[in-house]
């Protein structure tokens, strides 16, 4: 459902997400998994020969994941990520494009202090804007609650920001699905006229996945002859080997573009005397898809 809900097209935002399989062309996959793949994740196999063509497979699947995304993520799988012995790479890929439903004025864009720590500061380009947004304040780990809707209000950006003092990790450690359902809900918020001050922002991340997984307890899937295939494959000798994460989002006045699988001259007065939102310390995001209450991007902005 969630697949068919955020890929419709006629939206005022672009969001795409793709799933795919790349299988070794000798090895035997079972239909039944063929199938299930296709059903729920909308993801078909491709065939690529990964022990005679290597490297050619590698570019193979960097190409599709660069068209997916937009070209936002080129390279997801770097030089000698695959070898011979690989049987099945499974790629997942996530592009966004969306622009506020209140942009940003581009003229009160400026240079401000963005405060790392007590003890350093770094500039960011502040952007500025001052509109009606659901706002509201989480006294268990003294954060301000923010949401930055997209055109037409399907999706959102949640900000999550920190008392000036209170340090990013103690909100996270608090931090649970319930925790932040119930601290962004439209109950919880109330709908005020706040001047939102936001950075100008551009994350790229990449992750090895393998010690993670690990330590949420996948620890057989990686292990020859502890890891179960058998309803993938009829080879008794497959494990997995490695699950690689790429991450770009980029976030400006007209809005942000993210992806998964970027001198000021002030014309106009950005002063009020509006409650305001001043992001210029540690905070968490997320990209919501509002009707389904699912979570598609996520990070942490502590840092330019």
């Amino acid at each position: 459902m969630l697949l068919t809900e955020v890929n419709k097209p006629n939206s005022k935002y672009l969001l795409r997400i793709a799933n795919r399989l790349f299988g070794e062309k000798n090895c035997d996959f079972l239909s039944t998994f063929k199938e299930s793949c296709l059903q729920f994740y909308h993801a078909k196999l491709k065939r690529l020969s990964f022990a005679k063509a290597t490297e050619k497979s590698r570019k193979h699947i960097n190409t599709w994941v660069s068209k997916e995304t937009k070209g936002k993520i080129p390279d997801l799988l770097p030089m000698n990520s695959i070898d011979k012995q690989a049987r099945l790479v499974l790629v997942n890929a996530i592009y966004f494009k969306g622009t506020w439903n209140e942009p940003f004025v581009k003229s009160c864009t400026c240079e401000m202090p963005f405060k790392i720590n007590q003890k350093e500061e770094r500039p960011v380009q502040m952007m500025c804007r001052e509109a009606y947004f659901n706002i509201g304040y989480v006294n268990e780990v003294q954060t301000q609650v923010l949401e930055l809707p997209y055109a037409d209000k399907e999706l959102s950006m949640i900000i999550l920001l920190p008392d000036d003092g209170v340090d990013l990790s103690s909100v996270e450690n608090n931090l649970t699905f319930e925790k932040f359902i119930a601290w962004t809900e439209a109950a919880s918020l109330q709908n005020t006229e706040v001047e939102v001050l936001l950075p100008k922002f551009k994350l790229q991340e990449d992750y090895e996945m393998k010690s993670v997984l690990q330590h949420l307890g996948m620890v057989d899937v990686f292990q020859e002859g502890q890891a179960d295939f058998s309803a993938m494959s009829t080879e008794t000798d497959l494990c997995l080997s490695k699950v690689v994460h790429k991450s770009v989002v980029e976030v400006n006045e007209e809005g942000t573009e993210a992806a998964a699988a970027t001198g000021i001259v002030i014309v106009a007065d950005c002063s009020s005397c509006s409650p305001m939102f001043c992001a210029d310390h540690p905070f968490l995001f997320f990209i919501r898809h509002n009707q389904t209450n699912t979570v598609l991007f996520c990070g942490r902005f502590s840092s330019p």
